[in-house]
């Protein structure tokens, strides 16, 4: 590009701006004022970025302006480009989060939908550092030495905020599938269940499958097989060939994906649901959070997705 085209170029954008606040307020007088200048210098200004771009952007009458239809268009895209840099500004004007966030979560939860997701924060939050706890299959959320609690109960929970909604599905390794035929009701009879004892506190054992025998209209023993203190741990039997393990669907994505685990079933409103607790506030507590729903909102969006597909 020669020197001789730069002026123009940096006049152009000058004008550019003046014609956003014309169009914005649809008065030469209004924008004037917005800007502390006389409307002749407004009027001088858009009739010299009309004769650059060789293009009539207003309309002249008696009672005033009018965008002209290629005034429209351009008026569009210039008030969405000029509105994106002044948000992008503001964004790189303030001081990068750093802190800490300390999180407490089951054990299931960290290791299955938690973990492989937080490649992602870093990225967007290389200097947050999030400490995560997860010592037991029951979480207590009024622990209020940490930040965070993400605790998965029966809804409503009185002290959080639903983070995701659950849904349960039966899953077996592709073997275990093929032994028996799923469509009869007798099946149930020489299944092995295998169960999650504690998905939350004061839980009865069997809930889970005793929840989804009641809504498929299954007349089954619930109780019998065999018991774990973590639904991964009853998720690993089922891929060993063990049985069939009642599965929570933000858990599974991976093991379904990669054939390990399969269901010959569709998923079930499991009304529960992993509530967020909040004990502290704070820069990188909000920015975790904030990341924390977008992340659920993707997770509804794709059990959606597969149950419409």
């Amino acid at each position: 590009m020669s020197s001789s085209t730069s002026p123009l170029a940096g006049s152009t954008l000058s004008g550019l701006a003046t014609f956003n606040i014309a169009a914005r307020y649809g008065s030469f007088t209004q924008a004037a004022e917005h800007l502390h200048i006389t409307t002749g210098a407004i009027s001088q200004q858009i009739r010299q970025l009309e004769q650059q771009l060789n293009l009539t952007l207003f309309e002249r009458h008696s009672r005033g302006i009018r965008l002209t239809d290629k005034g429209q268009q351009l008026y569009q895209v210039v008030s969405q480009s000029l509105s994106d840099i002044s948000d992008t500004l503001a964004r790189l004007q303030q001081p990068d989060p750093e802190g800490e966030v300390r999180l407490k979560l089951t054990p299931s939860f960290a290791y299955k939908w938690l973990v492989p997701r937080l490649q992602d924060f870093y990225q967007q939050y290389p200097d947050i550092n999030v400490q995560i706890f997860a010592e037991g299959a029951l979480v207590d959320h009024q622990d209020t030495s940490v930040d965070l609690v993400i605790d998965y109960c029966r809804q409503p929970h009185t002290t959080g905020t639903l983070l995701m909604s659950e849904y349960l599905l039966p899953v077996m390794s592709p073997a275990y599938r093929d032994k028996f035929d799923w469509q009869s009701a007798d099946c149930w009879r020489q299944v092995v269940l295998l169960h999650d004892a504690m998905p939350w506190r004061d839980a009865r054992p069997d809930y889970e499958w005793h929840h989804w025998f009641q809504k498929m209209g299954l007349q089954a023993n619930s109780q019998k097989g065999h018991y774990f203190n973590r639904t991964d741990m009853a998720m690993a039997a089922a891929e060993a060939g063990l049985g069939v393990a009642m599965a929570r669907g933000a858990l599974l994505r991976e093991d379904l994906n990669n054939g390990k685990l399969v269901s010959p079933f569709e998923a079930i409103p499991a009304k529960a649901g992993y509530y967020l607790i909040q004990h502290r506030h704070g820069q990188a507590i909000g920015c975790f959070i904030d990341w924390l729903r977008e992340a659920a909102r993707n997770q509804a969006n794709a059990t959606e997705s597969s149950a419409g597909s």
